[in-house]
């Protein structure tokens, strides 16, 4: 008999980013897998409330290569707030997922579908663990919705020890209950698209990189006192490019960048492609992701396959992605972060042996490795 899954992709959009990335390529993977492994894989998404609002309920282009993608017209913040609060029958939302065997949600929520088996991935646990890192909706809506789901969650995924010791103490939940898929990067050792992008070729300079959301839970502004001291104390010539979209409470970190007397040597630059994402990797003298809570950290993976030197800090899961190829780095302490990046500018041996253990230690990971274990993580259920 064949298995049915259905996977949330509410999250995948035009310009994805952690989330979106993730799910895109679980599903692209699985997809591949169907015939020789025997299930049908399907989609579901719910409109952003904007769409909902304006009554826009044609599939997105993003979904439109992806297994049936079916549409339920509600909003998740409603769908929950609906299950919780009113009487409306379960029934009315269950015809819309055509009753799989498993259903995934992939964004801290899972529907309650009665004749479903039902996973539910968290990525990190920031909203209780740092919640002066979360954005106040986040922070006051997460943990509730998670705790509401896990009455009828028969599974949790996410991508490390770490989450899943996390998971574990915080929602008192069976570890055994908990199964880890490591994610994987984006990019290929192999080859990437070798035409030089114009925002890339007015950089002549050598350079550090910081790849992710302008958020306060990555420690850019750390980040930044750490480069200033390096100005300073050794009058490096690299200069500081932060590539990524703007998130929740960005104005201190651009104010960091206003206040140090080498901003015009920081360079923020929005959202890329990522043939230009893979073109800063490729040639920054040092990467750098100082975050202060992970639940992976997936740009230190990219960083390493494209063959960055990375430093990275001791905490969360970020020791548990990098291994032994990486620096690590207490995030607290911009002088720890800035002297182990004069470490690997002035250290030719120590960069290279970095490069090389990097691109060996990338290669542990793969997003076919990802679906196969998600796989195996449904068929726990059935």
């Amino acid at each position: 008999m064949t298995l049915k899954i259905a996977i949330d992709a509410t999250s995948v959009r035009a310009k994805p980013s952690g989330i979106g990335i993730y799910v895109t390529r679980l599903i692209q993977n699985l997809a591949q897998l169907q015939t020789s492994e025997n299930f049908e894989l399907t989609t579901v998404y719910h409109p952003s409330f904007k769409n909902w609002l304006l009554r826009r309920f044609s599939t997105p282009l993003e979904l439109q290569n992806f297994p049936s993608p079916h549409l339920i017209p509600i909003p998740v913040t409603l769908v929950h707030r609906a299950i919780r609060n009113s009487n409306l029958g379960l029934s009315y939302f269950e015809k819309y997922f055509e009753c799989p065997d498993i259903l995934n949600g992939t964004d801290y929520f899972v529907y309650p579908c009665r004749q479903s088996a039902k996973a539910m991935t968290i990525y990190d646990l920031t909203f209780l663990k740092y919640p002066e890192y979360a954005s106040p909706i986040v922070r006051n809506t997460y943990a509730d919705r998670v705790r509401f789901c896990l009455q009828w969650t028969d599974l949790i995924i996410t991508f490390s020890r770490a989450a899943q010791q996390d998971i574990a103490r915080y929602f008192n939940y069976n570890p055994d209950r908990i199964v880890v898929t490591p994610l994987a990067s984006r990019f290929s050792q192999k080859s990437f698209n070798s035409e030089k992008s114009q925002q890339f070729e007015s950089f002549s300079c050598p350079y550090l990189l910081f790849v992710s959301t302008l958020e306060p839970r990555k420690n850019i502004t750390g980040l930044i006192e750490a480069f200033n001291w390096l100005k300073r104390r050794h009058n490096i010539e690299h200069h500081l490019i932060l590539i990524g979209k703007l998130g929740w409470n960005y104005q201190p970190i651009l104010d960091a960048i206003a206040r140090s007397p080498w901003n015009h040597q920081i360079h923020h630059l929005n959202y890329l492609s990522d043939e230009e994402v893979a073109q800063f990797y490729a040639k920054a003298d040092v990467f750098i992701y100082p975050s202060h809570y992970e639940g992976f950290g997936l740009p230190v993976l990219e960083a390493m396959t494209l063959g960055a030197p990375v430093i990275t800090s001791n905490t969360s899961s970020l020791p548990e992605v990098a291994g032994d190829a990486a620096l690590l780095i207490d995030p607290r302490e911009p002088v720890q972060i800035a002297e182990a990046i004069f470490r690997v500018i002035s250290d030719s041996t120590l960069r290279h042996s970095l490069i090389a253990k990097g691109k060996e230690r990338a290669k542990l990971f793969s997003w076919e490795r990802t679906a196969r274990e998600t796989l195996r993580a449904y068929r726990m259920l059935h």
